[in-house]
């Protein structure tokens, strides 16, 4: 057995390796419910692939975001979080709750990673990306055996609501920003659909 294909060995070995790692992970999380609902029939589809699996993901979602008074993000908490459209009740209850330091309301978009054994399979996965609408990805780890493509919806929203104790926003203002960040999550949401169905298509 040449060189070659001693290489070929152990690069598929540790692409079989990694894959079942993270569909164990994937397994895990679904049955601690920790796997956001939206992004589990995507994911369980990828991880039955022969030559994909998903790594850590994030369906999109409104939050509001605890920040210290030395606005380190890495310190920084949730103080709500909801996968789903928000009501304006809910909301205010949030802002209005005792809170430290900074907080922000957000709207962040998925965020997903999947990976192959190979550069073609990459590129496979890139191709399905840009035939989904999806306009922000690439590869982003690239080695033997382990290739990672990262890819993100464009829907965000992101500004600080209040300040210690002071609320900065009025009733109307987050009114109008409620709805703009529900239909932007809905939309957010239809992305991910389109998404897997393409992978269902393509991904055989």
């Amino acid at each position: 057995m040449g060189k070659d294909s001693n290489l070929k060995i152990v690069v598929g070995n540790r692409f079989s390796m990694v894959k079942e790692n993270h569909r164990k992970s994937l397994e895990k999380a679904v049955a601690e419910k920790k796997a956001d609902r939206q992004m589990v029939p995507l994911c369980k589809f990828v991880s039955r692939t022969k030559d994909f699996f998903t790594s850590s993901s994030c369906a999109g979602r409104i939050i509001l975001l605890q920040l210290p008074k030395n606005e380190n993000k890495l310190d920084a908490s949730f103080h709500r979080k909801w996968h789903r459209k928000v009501r304006e009740k809910e909301l205010w209850q949030g802002i209005e709750a005792d809170t430290r330091g900074e907080l922000w309301f957000k709207l962040d978009s998925f965020i997903l990673h999947i990976g192959a054994g190979s550069l073609e399979n990459a590129k496979k996965i890139l191709g399905c990306m840009k035939k989904a609408g999806v306009r922000r990805g690439g590869i982003i780890v690239a080695k033997p055996g382990k290739f990672l493509v990262e890819m993100q919806g464009t829907q965000s929203i992101a500004f600080p609501v209040k300040a210690g104790k002071e609320v900065l926003v009025g009733k109307e203002f987050m009114r109008y920003n409620l709805e703009r960040a529900n239909t932007k999550l809905g939309q957010n949401y239809e992305m991910l659909k389109r998404l897997e169905a393409v992978f269902r298509q393509e991904l055989k």
